[in-house]
């Protein structure tokens, strides 16, 4: 199978399961926002953040291990297995031991929510690991079955903790523990004979390569929760948690953004390792990245057009005041996006320590201004510095690319298109007479700038789709 076919049809299985999985649960953000407050709706997103952080940390990456070292020796999927197991297991129990401990010196509402963060981190390590294992072992339907489960049970059982039984915050986290829980076993079941029987004692050489490719992308991973979370803990210590249940609200418009930016990441990943060692490797990889450079710039643009329309419809109540902040959130996607696409040739690369660099300048820089804002600006100078710190790691992210594939793309207009992106962000925060239209107007002409080369790409890919035997 071709390259961009392989691709293709990757997006397409990954595209049932994302659209099923998120546009359903962003339909429910309404319901949300009416059954919890925004304290709880706070809370529920810190614990969540906080277990963002440490499930890739405690496992030391052993699921992106998992999906690099899947694809590449299809002979030890079942050591890769077992090694995965082991390393989610010690995690959960590391977990388990200290909150525990930590359990017995609070009380309250405090020691109730230690209980559930544990759960809720067992759950969600297993869940991720069978996640990226199946990805990288190529089982792309059972990922997409577990996927749909997951959103399947999570929202059944919010209906039924929520509207029914009336329990709050505590249903809701039950909610996504049981929907974890549910979807990695159905994983497991669908999977399980595919997966060679091996030992520990058989994957020591395994075992190493994966811990060796896994530990530097712990910075990589911290890095990049605080990018996407320490500005959370920073509106909380400033702001309190309403503020911050609105700020963890608004990052639901960008989630739409999101899911396409998922979609397409879990399908590259796959074909960025497997296409690493071709001759055309550079000319596949341009190709795609302006593709999706343009595909991104224009979502972004669209969604920031929208942002105020969207809002009236998914934000219920004092939950309204959070529109003004999803435009800078929306622009921060877009970079993280393309950090994520240029990230993925170097991860195909077993260069885990150039990622881990790029978004370790990001997460520090982002700290900082996040310190020196939002006590000023409030949530605000939270998004504002998440998307200029994006905008940094995507900087040195295209340099340490360079190591490997030089990408050819336009970067001039490129740069003119971000240029526009932040002129319609400040027009629709300012909310000014006529930002609505002058927006229309700027998404047009990132239309235009695109339109060309959008034309020409879908000509080409679709002309190497046709062709048989393309490598």
């Amino acid at each position: 199978m071709g390259k961009y076919k392989y691709l293709a049809n990757n997006i397409a299985l990954f595209s049932v399961s994302n659209f099923v999985s998120k546009i359903l649960v962003f339909l429910l953000v309404p319901f949300y926002t009416s059954m919890l407050t925004t304290r709880e709706y706070g809370i529920a997103n810190l614990l969540q953040v906080t277990m963002l952080l440490l499930v890739p940390s405690l496992t030391l990456n052993i699921g992106e291990a998992a999906l690099r070292y899947a694809v590449e020796f299809e002979k030890q999927r079942g050591s890769i297995f077992l090694i995965g197991l082991k390393y989610t297991g010690i995690a959960s129990a590391a977990v388990a031991v200290i909150a525990g401990t930590a359990s017995i010196f609070v009380s309250g509402e405090i020691k109730q929510y230690l209980w559930f963060f544990i759960a809720l981190f067992a759950a969600n390590a297993l869940y991720e690991f069978l996640i990226l294992f199946f990805q990288g072992s190529e089982m792309v339907p059972i990922v997409v079955c577990g996927s749909v489960c997951c959103t399947i049970v999570m929202i059944s059982a919010n209906l039924l903790f929520l509207l029914v039984m009336k329990i709050g915050l505590n249903g809701y986290l039950m909610a996504q523990i049981l929907s974890f829980l549910i979807a990695a076993m159905l994983m497991f079941f669908l999977g399980r004979s595919g997966i060679h029987k091996s030992s520990l004692k058989e994957s020591k050489g395994v075992e190493q390569e994966m811990l060796t490719y896994g530990k530097p992308m712990i910075l990589y991973s911290v890095s990049s929760w605080i990018n996407n979370a320490s500005d959370r803990y920073v509106v909380l210590a400033f702001c309190g948690a309403a503020v911050n249940g609105i700020y963890g609200v608004a990052y639901n418009i960008p989630a739409i953004l999101t899911v396409f930016q998922r979609i397409f990441a879990q399908a590259w990943q796959l074909s960025a390792t497997k296409s690493r060692t071709d001759q055309d490797s550079a000319e596949f990889y341009s190709t795609m990245y302006k593709l999706y450079h343009a595909f991104m710039v224009l979502g972004c643009s669209f969604l920031i057009v929208g942002s105020k329309i969207i809002a009236a419809f998914l934000f219920k109540k004092e939950f309204y005041a959070a529109w003004s902040l999803v435009p800078p959130l929306l622009i921060s996607v877009v970079f993280g996006a393309l950090t994520g696409f240029l990230g993925s040739i170097c991860l195909a690369h077993k260069d885990s320590k150039s990622m881990g660099l790029a978004t370790g300048i990001g997460a520090i820089l982002n700290l900082l201004l996040n310190l020196l804002t939002v006590q000023k600006f409030g949530a605000m100078g939270a998004a504002v510095s998440t998307a200029i710190s994006y905008y940094v790691m995507y900087l040195f992210a295209f340099i340490f690319v360079h190591k490997y594939v030089k990408i050819n793309c336009r970067q001039v207009r490129n740069y003119v298109s971000y240029l526009i992106l932040g002129l319609q962000a400040f027009l629709m925060i300012q909310d000014i007479n006529g930002a609505f239209l002058i927006s229309i107007l700027l998404f047009l002409i990132l239309v235009l700038l695109h339109f060309k080369e959008l034309v020409e790409i879908g000509k080409t890919i679709l002309e190497k789709v046709k062709q048989k035997g393309v490598n």
